[in-house]
């Protein structure tokens, strides 16, 4: 019978040998259950295990045997978004069925984060990355960046290289709710976004500029703010805006973080303030403010990611795919203009469409 070896940090397949008295050679035959261990010397190399807390490294097993690590890496801009929440549980669910597990991380929109964050699970030698890019750089993303690891884009598409991605229809979304708003009476309708930097924030803003267009309304630059990423941020540019003479009847906000900071000012302010928003959150629906959701199924965006990354996976060499996840309005209480006579404060200046 072996002796319990003085280990210091993580056990080692020797710990377990010295401890159940074999060789390293009879502990791997018992892990890889082979049937030519006598009972009695598998019990002895079991109990070691047990009492060590052994776990083999399956990621260096692998690489060493030519097989998958069996992880993913998935790399998102912005945790406290639960859109993201939402992305992550759609691929979980479809990677677990495929007995793979997803490594998270997080960039915070900043490109040189997503950089190192790449560079890492790549090297890590992950089977694939689902990556929500940041900026309009993505060299690092190429195959011969990343030695052919298999890369999917998700909610951004691929800008200067060859790559799967799955996106949300940004600007027909845009278009239903601006254009939902107008057939409502509304004529000043503000604008609040992301950073013109971000996809998603410029195909919004399109579509919400076309919808004004055909409507036969100007736009007007008043009312226009693109750079809020928090809550606070956008509660501050809709109080903003909400507070300017002749103000906006309707807000159009561009994801759930300005609708919420929307909210906010409405209720700050106690105006009869319309919004039209992208991205469902808990409570939309009873809320005291009229809210028309652009929806769409975020964790189906995940589940449908992960696929591409799958077949790209066994299918090299086949052209860039892209899938598109629809969308569909929601409305919440009365959008109709005029429901209000004037802004708290803000004297005689009526509210009217």
């Amino acid at each position: 019978m072996g002796q319990r070896p003085r280990t210091v940090g993580i056990p080692t397949m020797r710990d377990v040998a010295t401890m159940a008295g074999v060789s390293t050679m009879t502990v791997s035959r018992v892990l890889r259950d082979e049937p030519r261990v006598a009972a009695e010397v598998r019990t002895r190399v079991l109990d070691a295990v047990q009492r060590l807390g052994y776990r083999r490294n399956e990621n260096a097993r692998g690489l060493r045997l030519g097989n998958k690590t069996g992880l993913i890496g998935l790399i998102v801009t912005n945790l406290a978004n639960p859109f993201y929440a939402q992305l992550a549980l759609g691929i979980e669910a479809t990677a677990a069925e495929h007995d793979l597990h997803v490594v998270l991380g997080n960039t915070g929109e900043n490109a040189t984060r997503e950089r190192e964050l790449v560079e890492k699970l790549a090297g890590r030698q992950v089977d694939g990355l689902i990556v929500v890019p940041a900026g309009y750089e993505h060299s690092h993303l190429s195959a011969d960046s990343l030695h052919d690891v298999p890369v999917v884009l998700a909610a951004r598409p691929p800008i200067g290289i060859a790559a799967d991605c799955v996106l949300v229809d940004d600007f027909t979304g845009a278009h239903a709710a601006t254009a939902q708003l107008v057939a409502n009476g509304h004529r000043r309708i503000a604008f609040l976004g992301n950073p013109p930097s971000v996809y998603t924030g410029v195909e919004r803003y399109h579509g919400f500029c076309v919808a004004l267009d055909q409507a036969g309304i100007p736009l007007d630059e008043r009312y226009v703010r693109r750079a809020q990423q928090d809550i606070q941020a956008a509660e501050r540019a809709a109080l903003d805006v909400l507070c300017l003479d002749n103000p906006p009847t309707a807000l159009f906000c561009t994801n759930n973080r300005n609708t919420i900071g929307a909210v906010r000012a409405i209720k700050r302010l106690d105006t009869p303030t319309a919004i039209a928003a992208f991205d469902d959150f808990e409570l939309a629906d009873v809320l005291d403010v009229p809210l028309t959701i652009v929806s769409y199924d975020a964790a189906e965006l995940g589940r449908q990611a992960l696929k591409l990354l799958l077949d790209r996976m066994t299918r090299r060499d086949d052209l860039p795919r892209r899938a598109v996840i629809p969308t569909s309005l929601i409305t919440h209480g009365d959008l109709t203009c005029g429901r209000g006579a004037a802004l708290p404060g803000l004297g005689d200046r009526s509210l009217g469409g």
